[in-house]
């Protein structure tokens, strides 16, 4: 028995050091971070670096990246993320040490149960008056096979009226160690694991599907900017045909007062300069809403400073180099590797696989091994027959291991219906299913898109050919009418004609350039890689 011993404090030793093995990575500490503390949101971040001259000037990147920082809904967005990681944290919660202790009195007066006799031969009959102090601590500890290891020190001290035993106060102590294994159902690593692994999946999902999102996010903001392009275009082209219109006008008005015009061609050139005017203004304020979008979207309406601000955009609508031509089966493969919405069905499903491996061990029986081992002391201090005095340390005792005491036991548990578990085998078996449509699902979604992208990015190409070529026949027609008009072989409506359809030319190319830019960046949203510049950025916001 004495070899034993250090076998036994070491059993000690490790029990509590288990804790910090049966537990990793993730703690609460480092998943409090100040903006998850703090009651206030933040103003935006790193503008200042952006104003120039008074001006907020943004490239696309710069946009971007303010969307990524400052966007309010990206910030909801990643509250899932945050809410996930914490459902991770407490999917810990079972293999969590416990340590209790009970500190407990107790005083007793019973009325007399039996006669004591005295030396002399007296009878004596009184009240029992028992008082108890007990004092218990216990650790408990659950690991990821379902072991659960229990050890304990209970120490009783009593003191009575009434001597009975050898020691009056005396005290009773009761070291022990005990552990129970369940054999089948909840038993091993894959029943308690079970829930930790699909808390990661959980997390693996609200972050593809964050990324998603964000990619969603992203799209929006450059589809933004280049709406703000746009609408810059379409104002200048408006202030150019206005000018043009004015200056007809003025030209008019003249050869009407040395009576070289009709009194009544001069209202085509107040119809128009008037026609243009309106346009103007709608133009003005197309702009308006379009940069009210805008800085909606990058987070520049939530700082008074920043929304005064007006916008320079550096980018131009018209295309750098050569168009861009892109395969659906390149761009379909690529997006198989990079779209995050495959990257969340494939966690969805291996959450699927999980959940049915946990349901199907709760459909087995609860077959539970258990053993104890204790150890028993007894100490005070009294006299003997003789007279004289005697005592006992319960502490030798107890680790000593002297008195031991041993416990084995087999417990069986057989359910005779057992619907809960058959119910969840169920719905995790109905929850795979249904992820697998959400697979295929996502892919065709993604064809589609990817489809739809190259679409567009064609006909945006097309377009920007056939507008060039208007803009040049009719940047030829205007100079044709207006010369014609000076050697007074062409009249005043067919110049004023001429100019309106150089007008609508010079939108719709703005208007071609503007889509191939948008198809271009659809196309990137489509393949997934219209992230990639920017994965720092969504790092830290998933960190």
């Amino acid at each position: 028995m004495k070899s034993a011993r250090p076998c036994l404090l070491a059993c000690l030793v490790m029990l509590s050091l288990l804790p910090s093995w049966a537990q990793k990575g993730e703690s609460y500490g480092n998943l409090m971070t100040p903006q998850v503390r703090s009651g206030k949101l933040s103003s935006p971040e790193h503008w200042r670096i952006y104003v120039v001259d008074g001006k907020l000037r943004l490239s696309m990147r710069d946009a971007v990246v303010m969307t990524l920082e400052n966007n309010s809904l990206v910030r909801v967005q990643e509250g899932d993320i945050e809410s996930s990681k914490f459902a991770l944290l407490g999917a810990h919660a079972p293999f969590d040490p416990i340590i209790g202790s009970v500190d407990n009195i107790t005083g007793t007066i019973s009325p007399p149960f039996v006669f004591l006799g005295s030396i002399g031969g007296n009878i004596f009959n009184f009240n029992f008056k028992n008082t108890t102090k007990n004092l218990q601590f216990n650790y408990t500890q659950t690991f990821e096979t379902g072991t659960q290891v229990q050890t304990g020190l209970s120490t009783n001290i009593d003191a009575t009226n009434v001597s009975l035993g050898f020691f009056n106060p005396f005290t009773t102590s009761l070291l022990n160690f005990q552990f129970t294994q369940p054999l089948l159902r909840n038993g091993w690593f894959t029943a308690n694991r079970g829930p930790l692994v699909i808390a990661r999946r959980n997390l693996e999902v609200s972050h593809a599907t964050f990324v998603a999102e964000v990619n969603n996010n992203v799209l929006q903001a450059v589809n933004q900017y280049w709406a703000v392009v746009e609408a810059q275009g379409n104002l200048e082209v408006a202030r150019t045909s206005i000018a043009e219109a004015e200056a007809t006008y003025k030209h008019n008005k003249r050869e009407l007062e040395l009576g070289a015009l009709p009194p009544l061609d001069i209202y085509r050139s107040e119809s128009q300069v008037a026609s243009r005017r309106v346009q103007l203004i709608q133009s003005e304020y197309a702009l308006k809403q379009a940069e009210d979008q805008l800085r909606f979207t990058i987070g520049a309406d939530q700082d008074p400073y920043l929304q005064a601000l007006d916008l320079e955009l550096t980018e131009k609508a018209e295309p750098v180099g050569e168009l861009r031509t892109t395969d659906a089966g390149t761009a379909l493969q690529q997006a198989m590797k990079t779209r995050p919405e495959f990257d969340a069905a494939r966690s969805a499903l291996a959450r699927d696989e999980t959940q049915i491996r946990v349901a199907h061990n709760h459909l087995l029986p609860q077959l539970d091994v258990m053993g104890l081992y204790a150890s028993n002391g007894l100490g005070g201090t009294g006299l003997n027959q003789a007279g004289q005095p005697i005592s006992s340390s319960w502490t030798s005792q107890v680790f000593g291991f002297s008195y031991p005491t041993y416990e084995a036991q087999v417990t069986l548990s057989l359910p005779l219906k057992n619907r809960a578990a058959k119910a969840e085998m169920g719905s995790a078996l109905v929850a795979r299913r249904n992820d697998l449509y959400g697979q295929r699902q996502v892919q065709e979604q993604v064809t589609l898109d990817i489809r739809n992208a190259i679409h567009q990015l064609e006909q945006a190409k097309l377009g920007i050919a056939a507008s060039k070529e208007a803009l040049d026949l009719a940047q030829k027609t205007m100079a044709a009418e207006q010369r014609k008009y000076e050697l007074g072989s062409s009249t005043i409506f067919l110049v004023l004609e001429a100019q309106t359809e150089l007008a609508t030319a010079q939108q719709s190319l703005l208007q071609a350039e503007i889509g191939y830019q948008m198809a271009v960046a659809g196309v990137d949203h489509a393949t997934g890689e219209l992230l990639e510049p920017y994965h720092v950025q969504i790092a830290e916001l998933t960190r």
